[in-house]
């Protein structure tokens, strides 16, 4: 499997995420996902190589068509890490909540004169 790094790189880009998008509804022609761009088919196939480097998809050909699906873990491998930053950030948020609450007066007569 692909580091976090190469696949934040891949997802970076609206073109490959569009792809990603697409292939939520299951496996697709590469002509099939390349028709919504506005591009040449050399540079949609870049795109596609990056997300294939990186393990997101597994391209396959059959005859003189190349089907592309999503590989699961991979995004799996992604959304583990970003669940994990999310957890330790809310905790972040709501000691720092509870810090701001305990040193705002309840009182308004106590803020005036402070």
């Amino acid at each position: 499997m692909a580091n976090l790094d190469s696949i934040f790189h891949a997802l970076s880009d609206c073109t490959r995420r569009a792809v990603v998008q697409q292939l939520t509804g299951g496996p697709a022609s590469v002509k099939t996902l390349a028709e919504p761009h506005a591009m040449a088919l050399p540079t949609f196939l870049k795109h596609l190589q990056v997300l294939e480097a990186c393990d997101l998809i597994v391209t396959r050909k059959t005859g003189r068509v190349r089907t592309c699906a999503l590989q699961p873990e991979t995004a799996q491998a992604a959304e583990h890490w970003l669940s994990t930053q999310r957890g330790l950030w809310e905790r972040r948020l709501d000691r720092l909540d509870s810090f701001l609450t305990a040193q705002t007066p309840k009182d308004p007569d106590d803020a005036a004169q402070s």
